[in-house]
């Protein structure tokens, strides 16, 4: 019995840990959390209501993702992507992913494939209520699944890495403007190519589809820079994510 109970506890702290992760992420998503500066623990463990132990945790999570990094005796800090950086990361996605929608595309997995409608059609929906998390969720859900027809286990593995630190910014302020919703739509597209079969128009389509976000990654870096560059000169303070686990 009293395994059973540790156990349990151990579930528990596991699934904060997971909430706390989540709500970070979210801040990390709405630019509430801003790259270069440092967060201790315990300051977002109040904004959040628990202990600080679990966003510890969960920041360690996120460090391990490169998202974040710490910080002796301070904290943690949220890490910069460079345009270098954003480049690098859609090179190596591209030379993974542009063959194998393409090696897909003449495999003749209609079945399959098109058990992945519901997930697109659910990107687009998101983007278009302006469900950012929700809109992230499908589309990792969407690409990896879509990726793991070809039946490489670690050629998934290796892309849901990159994913994780290929950062997106300004999504709320893309959303708003529409230009989140045109994104999404580009995956029904995509998949309506695989379907047919037609391989060349789909590595087309997934290379002019990266293409867009590497571009919808810059512009919403660009926004958040400025938007943090002004309120440093007028004197605003930083403050902590409102968001809660």
């Amino acid at each position: 019995m009293a395994r059973l109970t540790s156990l349990n506890v151990i579930s528990a702290q596991e699934h904060l840990r997971d909430q706390v992760a989540h709500a970070l992420r979210a801040a990390l998503i709405s630019g509430e959390l801003r790259p270069g500066t440092i967060y201790s623990a315990p300051a977002l463990a109040s904004e959040f209501g628990v202990s600080a132990t679990p966003v510890r945790e969960a920041m360690l999570d996120l460090a391990r993702e490169g998202l974040v990094e710490a910080v002796r005796n301070k904290g943690f800090r949220i890490t910069e992507l460079t345009d270098q950086d954003l480049d690098d990361f859609t090179e190596l996605r591209a030379m993974i992913e542009v063959p194998t929608v393409g090696r897909i595309a003449r495999m003749g997995l209609t079945r399959e494939l098109e058990e992945l409608r519901p997930v697109a059609q659910e990107i687009v929906e998101a983007a278009r209520r302006h469900d950012i998390l929700g809109y992230l969720e499908a589309d990792r859900r969407f690409h990896l699944a879509l990726l793991g027809l070809a039946g490489n286990r670690r050629l998934v593995e290796e892309v849901g890495e990159l994913r994780k630190r290929s950062r997106l910014y300004g999504l709320n302020r893309l959303a708003e403007s529409g230009q989140l919703t045109a994104s999404a739509e580009e995956h029904v597209q995509l998949l309506d190519l695989v379907v047919a079969g037609d391989a060349a128009g789909a590595e087309a389509c997934m290379l002019a589809h990266m293409s867009h976000v590497r571009s919808l990654w810059a512009d919403g870096r660009r926004a958040d820079k400025e938007r943090a560059d002004g309120e440093q000169a007028g004197g605003e303070p930083e403050g902590v994510p409102a968001a809660k686990a």
